[in-house]
C-alpha cells in the first residue's frame, strides 16, 4: 500500500482524501471546520483524527494540498478595452484559480485607486495594449498605482514596449513582469501569467492567509482550490496517456457563496456561416459567479432567475420564497433536514443557479442579414455539442434529484440564443473528490483518471 494524503483547505471545511497508489482505491474521506481565524492546524487535526477513524492509522508517502481559505486567491485586474485586454486579464486570472474583486478598463481614475485600496487584493494584474500598440493607457495605469502602499504584488503582462517602463513607475513595489496576455490582436498568451499568478499564491500569499504553518507536511506546492479542480477537469476531458478522457464537458460547482463553471472544449463556430465574435476563448475556461450561492449569495439567484421562477419550481407562492430566502440569508448555515419546504426551495435555488451560472458562461448566437443573406454572429464559447456534465457542491450532492438540477444546465427555448448544450450525461461528484483528484494528476494523472471515472456517479442522458 502507498497512502496518499490529499488536503483542500476550503472557506468553510477542511476536506481530506486518502487513496492508495498501488491499488488506485479512495480509501477514506473526512472534513472538519477550516480553522484559518485562529490556527489552521486545529481544524486540520481534526479532519485527520476522523480520517483516522475511517481509515485505520496510515503513514502517508506524499501529502499535497490546495486552498480557498480566507476568500481565496483574490486579485484586481485593470486593462485597455473591456472586450479585449481586459477579457484577457480576466481569463489569466480566472484560469489561475483566482476570484477577481474587481476589473478596470482604460485609464485608473483617483476614486478607482481608493477602491483598489479599499478592496486590498492578494495581487494586481496590469495588461493593456498589443506588442507595439497602445503605451499610454498601461503607463498611466502604472503611475496611478504607484501612489499606492506597497501592500500587494503587481504582475504586468500588457504591451512589452511599456513592460519594463512600468515596472520602473512601481519601483518600491513587488513587480513581476510577464509576456503579454495579448501580444497581438486576437491572440491569447495567458499561460505564463497564469504560471506567475501561482508561484506568487505559493511563495506569499500561502504566508499571509496563515497556511506556511502547514506548508512543512507539503511534498509538493500548495495551489488555488479553483486551479487543483481545472487540473481534474482537464485530464477527465482530455485524458491521459494509457487512459482515454470522457470527452468535452461543463462542471459546476454551486457553494454558498458563488458557482464556479468549468467547460473544456474547443467552442469554436461549427457552421460556415457564422461570424465569430470577440477574443477566442480558452479550451480550459473558468468562470465564477460571485452572486449565485446557496446561502450566502442566495438573493442573487432569485434577483436573476425571479421569484415567479423559483416558485414555479418549488410549488411555493413566490411570497413565502421570499419569506424562506430572507430566512437563509440571515441562517447561512441553515439546512434543509426533512423540512419539505426547505427541501422544495432548496432544488429550486439550486437549478436556477446552476441555469443562471452556465448561462452566463456559454456562448451567445445572433442571427442577422448581409448582402450575402442570413449569417450567425457567435460570442463566446458554442457548447452545444459537449454531452458530459459534471456536478459537484453540497446542495448537489446531498439530494436525490441532482440529476434535475444539473439538466438545467442544458440548452432550453426560453433562452434560445445561449449555446449551452443540448443533451448530456450527468456525472455527480458525491465524495468531494474532484479537487484531491486535480492535486493528485500532478503526479498520478493515470490513477487520477481512473478514479474519477469510478467514484463520479454517472446519470445517462435518458435516465
Amino acid at each position: 500500500m502507498r497512502p496518499v494524503l490529499l488536503i483542500d483547505f476550503g472557506s468553510t471545511y477542511t476536506k481530506l482524501t486518502a487513496v492508495d497508489l498501488d491499488a488506485g482505491a479512495l480509501l477514506g474521506t473526512a472534513a472538519a471546520y477550516t480553522t484559518v481565524q485562529t490556527d489552521i492546524n486545529d481544524g486540520l487535526r481534526q479532519g485527520l483524527q476522523r480520517l483516522e477513524e475511517k481509515t485505520g492509522k496510515l503513514e502517508f508517502v506524499d501529502t499535497f494540498a490546495c486552498s480557498s481559505a480566507a476568500g481565496g486567491l483574490r486579485m484586481i485586474a485593470s486593462g485597455l478595452v473591456p472586450e479585449l485586454t481586459s477579457e484577457a486579464a480576466k481569463l489569466a486570472s480566472l484560469g489561475a484559480g483566482a476570484k477577481i474583486i474587481g476589473l478596470y478598463s482604460f485609464e485608473l481614475t483617483e476614486d478607482d485607486i481608493e477602491e483598489i485600496r479599499a478592496a486590498k487584493p492578494d495581487i494586481f494584474l496590469l495588461v493593456g495594449g498589443t506588442d507595439g500598440g497602445n503605451r499610454e493607457c498601461i503607463l498611466h495605469n502604472a503611475r496611478m498605482l504607484a501612489a499606492l502602499p506597497p501592500a500587494f504584488p503587481i504582475v504586468v503582462a500588457g504591451n512589452r514596449t511599456a513592460a519594463r517602463e512600468c515596472e520602473r513607475l512601481l519601483e518600491g513595489h513587488e513587480v513581476h513582469v510577464c509576456p503579454n496576455v495579448m501580444p497581438r490582436f486576437g491572440v491569447l498568451q495567458i499561460e505564463p501569467t497564469q504560471n506567475k499568478i501561482r508561484e506568487i499564491f505559493l511563495n506569499r500569499i500561502v504566508q499571509a492567509k496563515g497556511l506556511s504553518q502547514v506548508t512543512g507536511l507539503l511534498s509538493d506546492i500548495l495551489m488555488p482550490t479553483p486551479a487543483a479542480v481545472l487540473q481534474a477537469m482537464e485530464l477527465l476531458a482530455k485524458g491521459c496517456e494509457g487512459e482515454s478522457g470522457i470527452g468535452d464537458l461543463v462542471a459546476v460547482d454551486v457553494g454558498g457563496a458563488t458557482t464556479d463553471v468549468y467547460s473544456m472544449a474547443d467552442g469554436m463556430p461549427e457552421q460556415m456561416n457564422t461570424v465569430y465574435k470577440g477574443l477566442p476563448e480558452p479550451f480550459s475556461k473558468r468562470t465564477v459567479e460571485g452572486d449565485i450561492g446557496m446561502r450566502y449569495s442566495v438573493n442573487g439567484i432569485v434577483e436573476a432567475a425571479g421569484a415567479e421562477r423559483a416558485a414555479q419550481l418549488s410549488g411555493l407562492t413566490p411570497q413565502r420564497v421570499q419569506e424562506l430566502v430572507g430566512y437563509l440569508r440571515e441562517h447561512t448555515d441553515k439546512l434543509p433536514e426533512g423540512d419539505g419546504e426547505l427541501e422544495a426551495l432548496d432544488y429550486a435555488l439550486a437549478s436556477l443557479a446552476v441555469e443562471t451560472a452556465v448561462a452566463r458562461h456559454a456562448g451567445t448566437m445572433e442571427e442577422t442579414y448581409t448582402l450575402m443573406g442570413q449569417t450567425f454572429v457567435q460570442s463566446g464559447k458554442n457548447l452545444t455539442n459537449v454531452r458530459q456534465i459534471v456536478v459537484t457542491g453540497g446542495s448537489l450532492i446531498h439530494t436525490r434529484r441532482v440529476a434535475e438540477i444539473a439538466r438545467h444546465a442544458l440548452y432550453s427555448p426560453a433562452q434560445p440564443a445561449s449555446l449551452r448544450p443540448r443533451e448530456a450525461d450527468v456525472w455527480v461528484d458525491r465524495t468531494y473528490i474532484l479537487a484531491a483528484m486535480g492535486l493528485l494528476a500532478a503526479h498520478e494523472p493515470q490513477i487520477a483518471l481512473r478514479m474519477m471515472k469510478k467514484e463520479l456517479e454517472k446519470h445517462g442522458y435518458q435516465e
